[in-house]
């Protein structure tokens, strides 16, 4: 399973998230590959390229499998079951 979290480096959202990210990573043995989208052209235009339109800002967790994304900030649980690949609803 590929995760993908984009996030701005100063972005308050982001910020928040970032222990959780963190936490859960170790907790369930997975990896979530961070692009800083904000100081990183590459990395913006890598967003767009997936984002298309879904949600426009940060911080945007993708799952390139099966498609499933969380726009802006969430709860634990919310997080946790994207990271699994069981997040029932798009959000």
């Amino acid at each position: 399973m590929a995760l993908q979290e984009y996030f701005g480096e100063t972005c308050p959202h982001c910020i928040v998230m970032k222990p959780m990210v963190e936490k859960l990573e170790k907790e369930l043995g997975v990896t979530v590959e961070k692009f800083e989208v904000w100081n990183n052209d590459e990395n913006a235009k890598k967003l767009e390229t997936v984002d298309k339109g879904l949600c426009g800002g940060v911080p945007f967790f993708f799952n390139t499998e099966n498609h499933q994304f969380i726009c802006g900030g969430t709860d634990e649980e919310t997080l946790r079951a994207w990271m699994k690949g069981e997040l029932e609803s798009k959000q």
